[in-house]
């Protein structure tokens, strides 16, 4: 009765809504008009409405009256580009606003093989970088929008000596905008000084860089995309473009900040406090393609004493490079948990290079050099692992008799024992089969980061097919290489009484890391290839120095509880002969 009560009452509703909405029309509301209004700016009362016979004609109200902009008394008459090139760098400036317009590493280069573009250009809606933004609209289309006078441009180019480049302007609304910029002839850092004043007072304007972008065209999935860079009390934050949705103002007092990718970066190099705004910029792909948006970050500054000098650095994470300019600086660099260890390896690769001038074979040599050093432990690895191979039985035999009981029956505890007690008499060391393998991993990793984050191996080529050790190998011959010694180093390691469903597993695991490293950089390929070939060769030599194991079978139970008596005959034999 309940159910068919419930359900009348919603069909009811149910017709009751379809009803209103199918049937019954709205009834429209009325139009709502304004009063007329005096010219006094009082509305008119609703008999003085009433009385109208009729309308009023509409009247189009009067157009605002555009304020024209101030007549500018100090600017240039056309607007043009200030071309600056040094030993390392190609600036183009804009007197539009006194703006970078073009920043170009002459010793990187693009896949077209062009100078590599730090400044993103290409977007109209993005500020340049130095744009001044203050908090008077009019102020700053004034300022970024206005013809500078320029002086200081070298006539000679590249230069060999230091260049100042001065921009100024000024209107008639008593706006004063004075730029100077500060090249050195073999540097990427780039000093910024701004004067602004408006009536005689002085403006603190904040500067903004824009999107700051760098090798985008080159990036892969082993690769570190454009974040956010902040630098602090000795420690390094980076923020990718989700993460500024949660904070994306900072204010402190930074040794650096900006954005960098994997191997370029951006940064303003601070002498004392200031606040950084970073702003995500997603830049849509071309609409005739299936490439995902590129993802950068935008970045302006408000330094605390704004007219004076500012440094930028607009170039190459190179350590060498960063390490001339401030110690501190080479922290941008993403070397990871085992810094310590990088250094020192990208150190010896470079040493290696001035002899080879290779750095693909660079690479084989210092993996070499790596793993001769590395010949002890894992020559005393191997040792121990074929030692446990040969007591492997007597310990299988040993957790046999104990497999019955729980794990907390105290009697467990005898198995222990006995394993130990055969340890010790066969000179065994179950640890040193692992932790002399433990010491490479340091190294292992160290090696990752080395070749991941090197600027030194962007571009480089090795031989034939690879003229890129940053891209992977386009013919995948490395990644099956690579996949197929790991496979040969598996069968010939000695067993250590894994069981045989795991024995498997892991012959499969090569199987499965072959094509998760499909895409691994040509240069951690090399690594990793060479690597597995030496261990393969160092066991082939561990073996014939140890010789052939020497595994002792363990009688069945049944036949060790049958004592043997004289003559040779069991006591079952001998009772029967009585």
């Amino acid at each position: 009765m309940e159910r068919r009560v419930l359900l009348a009452i919603f069909l009811s509703f149910l017709v009751l809504y379809i009803y209103q909405a199918l049937v019954v029309k709205p009834v429209p509301k009325p139009a709502i008009t304004p009063a007329p209004q005096t010219a006094a700016g009082t509305a008119t009362t609703p008999a003085a409405a009433d009385s109208a016979t009729s309308p009023a004609p509409s009247v189009p109200p009067p157009a605002a009256p555009v304020i024209p902009a101030a007549q500018p008394l100090v600017a240039d008459a056309e607007e043009r580009d200030i071309r600056i090139e040094t030993r390392d760098v190609i600036a183009v400036f804009t007197n539009r606003g006194a703006r970078l317009k073009s920043w170009r590493l002459k010793r990187y280069f693009d896949q077209d093989g062009k100078p590599q573009e730090i400044v993103e250009n290409k977007l109209s809606l993005q500020p340049l970088p130095f744009t001044l933004r203050t908090t008077d609209e009019a102020t700053t289309t004034a300022l970024n929008g206005g013809l500078y006078t320029v002086s200081g441009a070298p006539t000679a180019t590249p230069t060999t000596s230091s260049v100042d480049l001065r921009f100024e302007y000024r209107d008639a609304s008593g706006l004063q905008a004075i730029k100077q910029f500060h090249f050195e002839p073999a540097s990427y850092v780039l000093t910024f000084k701004a004067t602004v004043t408006q009536a005689d007072r002085a403006v603190t304007p904040t500067i903004v860089w824009g999107p700051a972008v760098g090798d985008v065209g080159q990036l892969s999935q082993y690769t570190q995309k454009a974040e956010a860079l902040l630098f602090q009390d000795g420690k390094v934050q980076r923020l990718a473009p989700k993460d500024l949705a949660k904070q994306s103002v900072f204010e402190g007092d930074f040794k650096f900040a900006g954005v960098d990718d994997n191997y370029f970066m951006t940064a303003a190099l601070f002498t004392g406090p200031a606040k950084v705004s970073f702003q995500p910029v997603s830049i849509p792909p071309p609409a005739d393609t299936k490439e995902t948006p590129r993802e950068l970050v935008s970045f302006s500054i408000d330094p605390q004493q704004f007219d004076r000098p500012h440094q930028f650095f607009a170039g190459p994470k190179d350590f060498t490079v960063l390490a001339s300019i401030d110690r501190d600086l080479t922290r941008a660099i993403n070397f990871g948990m085992f810094a310590v260890i990088v250094v020192p390896l990208l150190n010896s690769l470079k040493w290696v290079n001035g002899f080879v001038g290779n750095y693909g074979w660079s690479i084989v040599i210092l993996t070499i050099m790596i793993n001769a050093i590395m010949f002890p432990l894992r020559h005393k690895s191997a040792v121990s692992m074929r030692k446990m191979q040969e007591i492997q039985p007597q310990v299988k035999a040993i957790q046999d008799r104990y497999a019955k009981l729980k794990a907390t029956d105290p009697a467990k505890q005898k198995m222990n024992q006995e394993l130990m007690a055969l340890y010790k008499e066969r000179g065994v060391n179950p640890a040193s089969g692992c932790v002399p393998m433990l010491l490479t991993f340091p190294v292992l990793f160290a090696m990752w980061a080395l070749l991941q984050t090197s600027i030194e191996l962007r571009g480089a080529p090795w031989f034939g097919w690879i003229h890129d050790l940053t891209q992977h190998d386009p013919w995948y011959v490395l990644p099956i290489v690579m996949g197929a010694t790991q496979i040969w180093q598996q069968r010939i390691t000695p067993a250590t009484g894994a069981d045989p469903a795991q024995q498997k597993m892991m012959m499969f695991m090569p199987v499965i890391f072959t094509v998760m490293f499909l895409w691994l950089p040509a240069g951690a390929a090399i690594y990793y290839g060479v690597t597995n070939l030496w261990i393969v060769g160092q066991q082939y030599l561990t073996n014939y120095l140890i010789g052939p194991p020497n595994v002792r079978a363990v009688r069945p139970p049944a036949e060790r509880r049958v004592k043997r008596v004289g003559g040779g005959k069991t006591d079952a034999a001998a009772r029967e002969s009585e």
